[in-house]
């Protein structure tokens, strides 16, 4: 017999300081994870919560201005709020590249100073510009004189031996100066030599009150923590201390954890959609792209872990994992798959979703 849930199981608001106004809200934002934050993966994203704060992937300023990577511009209104990473060291480089994001209705430009792999360290991009603050100031400078959209930078609290507090604190003080107003800080150290990237999200632990002693000494600054935070009970703990919290792979392990941040977190009493209503307008959004010529796996992979932990999530992962990538699948796979987690006929929901309208959102329309 189909299993059918009751209510998702309901928490007590918490009351957390707004931004100021005319500010993006970044209370809650799921962070730019290379092969998996893309559009499709963005698009269910928002299907689930209106307000969070998402981010592309990384992109490299040399691919972006030689034209390699200008998908990664592609994006329609219904995904933002939406921030565009890259990753760079030259200051008219990343300076053009801000300029890209402002003329495709992006919300925030981010430069990424905390990647540890060394495939991105031999192009000077990533963790390794910890050690150079002068040079990450001069981009945020040139980014800031070539748009007026937000620009963040991203980073770690150390990197190899240089990780003390006064380095911190130094490096900080240089990019603010830059121009930099708001710095998403993982708490965890780069090791950029004898550690491998997947060794170093889980090693050295995390040190949360090293990034809190940051906003103790900077308090006009907006500063978001990131790293191994979890639940949505953790976030609104580390909102009582931070800006905002930035959620890593739990969000795309588990995206439905995002459902009650909208009501918790940024008090929007609309109705909750259940993981069944996400899938069936998700489902329409892979219809339309498919029609534009969209790879069926590149879209089913990021719903994988929709239903992650209740009745019929194995056979949910099962059947799209089986029939996805076979020769002539369409969206029926996916239908089929959510007839099984359902137990009932369903009907294609309407896409575009209903969505909150986006200021300015008319123009920034650029889907691919």
């Amino acid at each position: 017999m189909p299993y059918h849930w009751g209510p998702e199981p309901t928490l007590t608001p918490l009351i957390v300081p707004h931004p100021a106004p005319n500010v993006l809200d970044r209370r809650i934002a799921v962070a730019p994870m290379m092969e998996r934050t893309d559009r499709h993966e963005r698009v269910l994203l928002r299907l689930i919560s209106r307000h969070t704060l998402l981010y592309t992937e990384m992109v490299t300023s040399g691919a972006l201005l030689d034209g390699a990577s200008r998908r990664a511009l592609a994006h329609s209104f219904e995904e933002r709020p939406l921030a565009l990473q890259i990753g760079g060291s030259e200051p008219h480089a990343m300076a053009a590249c801000a300029r890209l994001a402002g003329e495709h209705g992006f919300d925030e430009v981010n430069m990424n100073v905390g990647c540890p792999s060394d495939r991105v360290q031999s192009a000077r991009v990533g963790a390794c510009l910890m050690a150079e603050p002068e040079r990450v100031a001069r981009c945020v400078r040139a980014m800031r004189g070539a748009t007026s959209l937000p620009v963040t930078v991203k980073m770690r609290i150390g990197v190899d031996e240089r990780d003390s507090y006064r380095d911190l604190a130094a490096f900080v003080e240089e990019v603010a100066v830059g121009g930099c107003e708001t710095f998403i800080v993982h708490a965890r150290k780069a090791w950029l030599h004898g550690v491998s990237p997947a060794e170093n999200r889980t090693a050295p632990p995390l040190r949360y009150d090293t990034v809190a002693r940051l906003k103790q000494d900077f308090p006009e600054l907006a500063i978001v923590l990131n790293g191994g935070i979890t639940t949505l009970q953790a976030a609104r703990m580390h909102l009582r201390t931070f800006d905002g919290v930035m959620l890593g792979r739990e969000a795309y392990r588990n995206p439905y954890l995002l459902a009650h941040a909208d009501r918790l977190i940024f008090e929007d009493p609309h109705p909750v959609p259940t993981r069944v209503e996400v899938a069936e307008r998700y489902a329409s959004y892979v219809a339309q792209q498919l029609a534009h010529g969209a790879r069926l796996t590149h879209m089913t992979r990021h719903v994988l872990g929709l239903f992650q932990g209740l009745p019929g999530a194995r056979a949910w992962r099962r059947h799209l994992s089986e029939h996805a990538h076979r020769s002539g699948a369409d969206v029926t796979v996916l239908w089929e798959a959510i007839r099984k987690v359902s137990g009932a006929a369903v009907v294609p929901a309407v896409w575009p979703p209903v969505l909150p309208s986006v200021p300015g959102s008319e123009t920034g329309v650029t889907d691919a």
